[in-house]
């Protein structure tokens, strides 16, 4: 039987968004990120992580420094009693840096590539699932893997809805203060009060 899942965008809607996140100790979770995460963790529906890492192509930081930062989110959701079912990144750019991160890749949101990756490892069924994102390309890639789609007003959010919805392609199934609101409107919608 196939998994409910939220995918989870990172920077801006876990935790505070400080642009090209290179280290560490410059990570810091949003409030209420790990009661929401939580929340999903006691009801059964996997909480998983898909974000651009471009900032390894781009020569930022290199790829390990990905892994530590999520390592650190990992344990400060520990330390709240919540946790992660996967963490999937993309480290490419299609037009910056050296190869082999400089490629036009199919793992890059919009694109579809880790979460079809996740579909296999963690046996997802997105039309079943909820897309959770700060900026017009989560709601985007939500909408290509038929998952329901929610924009939080954390990071780029609020900037996003207020000066760049009227150039939308497609939009979200909701929009939320914040992560928490995301996963109560979630909850409500799987008959979970």
């Amino acid at each position: 039987m196939a998994h409910k899942a939220v995918l989870l965008d990172r920077d801006g809607t876990i935790n505070e968004e400080v642009g090209y996140l290179d280290h560490p100790d410059r990570f810091k979770l949003l409030p209420r990120v790990g009661e929401a995460i939580r929340l999903l963790n006691r009801n059964g529906i996997k909480a998983v992580v898909v974000t651009n890492q471009s900032g390894v192509a781009r020569g930022y930081f290199p790829e390990t420094m990905v892994l530590k930062v999520h390592q650190k989110m990992a344990d400060l959701l520990k330390d709240e009693r919540a946790y992660l079912d996967g963490i999937y990144y993309c480290p490419h750019h299609p037009d910056v840096g050296e190869p082999p991160y400089r490629q036009r890749c199919g793992c890059r949101k919009p694109e579809t590539g880790l979460v079809d990756l996740a579909i296999k490892e963690l046996n997802i069924d997105c039309s079943l699932s909820y897309s959770v994102g700060d900026r017009m390309i989560d709601v985007e890639f939500g909408h290509r893997v038929k998952a329901k789609s929610i924009l939080v007003l954390t990071g780029y959010g609020r900037e996003e809805w207020d000066l760049k919805r009227d150039r939308w392609t497609v939009t979200p199934d909701h929009v939320a203060q914040d992560l928490f609101e995301a996963v109560q409107w979630i909850l409500k919608q799987e008959g979970v009060e």
